[in-house]
This record gives C-alpha cells, structure tokens and sequence, in this order.
C-alpha cells in the first residue's frame, strides 16, 4: 500500500499537536501544584539563547498549520502570538488543530512535487513538496514539540515518554 502525502501529514500533525496539548495540560497542573504563574512557566527555557515554552507551542503550531496550507497550495493562516499562559496555549493548539483538520485529502494528495519556495533571513529555501514535507516540517515539529516536552519536564512536571507519543 502506498503511503499518501496527506496519510504521511495531517494525522501526524494531529496527533503532535494532540500530545502536546496533554503535556502541556500536565505542565500546567504542575504549576498549579508548586505554585508558580502560568505566565512564568510559559517563558521557561532549557538555556538563556533558546526560546521559551510559548514560542515552542506557537512554532510547532505554526509549522502544521503552514505545513498544511503550503502542500494543499493554500495561503497559510496567520496566527498572532499573543499567547502568555497555558489556557491561550491551549486555544492556539485548538485553533491550529482546526484549521490543519479543514484540509481535504484531495486538497493533499498529490503535493509530492509541488514547489514551496520559503523566504529567509539567507535566501528562498526551495523544495518540492515531500522534500518540505519530510526534511523541513515533520523535523521542525517535533523539535519544537520536544524541547516543549524538555522545559516542562526539566522544570519538575511528571511527564514521560508514553505522554509525548500518545496512545493512539
């Protein structure tokens, strides 16, 4: 059986941001517990020059949402990063979790060499669309979702292995 662009993206996609979702539900029931503010937590850090909880939940979330968009040749959604405690957190994944779930596969399928030019700070990054998809999307989300992961269970929240992946 062949495996399809949209099979090998959004249920992935869903199931990353699902999971993250859970984590950071244990994180923040693990600030309630130590009492520490939400707003605090969300600016937590592994190291000085990486970026904190929120701007991991916000990329991971945007890399889906973009991700989607990009192999459907759709214009990606913005999303405004606003976002300073676990219950706006918690919005942003809903609210990308929607929008990644209105994609069709018919919209998907088919997107292996669709050309995605990305604009950056060096120059256009240019792929085809499974290049994108599985050397720069899939990569990115689940760094942003594991260093998500990384912060909250340094800073004490019981979460392990099992709450990352998911049981599905």
């Amino acid at each position: 059986m062949t495996l399809s662009m949209y099979q090998a993206s959004v249920p992935v996609f869903v199931r990353a941001l699902n999971n993250l979702s859970l984590v950071l539900d244990k994180g923040a029931a693990h600030a309630t517990a130590k009492n520490v503010s939400p707003e605090v937590m969300m600016q937590s850090r592994l190291i000085a020059d990486m970026l904190p909880l929120v701007r991991q939940v916000q990329i991971a979330c945007d890399m889906v949402s973009r991700g989607a968009a990009r192999l459907a040749g759709a214009e990606p959604k913005s999303f405004e990063d606003s976002e300073t405690n676990f219950e706006q957190a918690q919005a942003r994944i809903a609210s990308a979790l929607e929008y990644v779930r209105s994609f069709s596969e018919a919209q998907i399928d088919g997107s292996e060499s669709r050309e995605i030019v990305l604009k950056s700070r060096t120059g256009d990054l240019k792929f085809d669309g499974q290049s994108y998809l599985l050397q720069f999307v899939l990569p990115n989300l689940f760094f942003h979702c594991t260093t998500a992961y990384n912060i909250l269970r340094e800073s004490g929240a019981e979460i392990g292995k099992n709450d990352f992946l998911g049981r599905e």
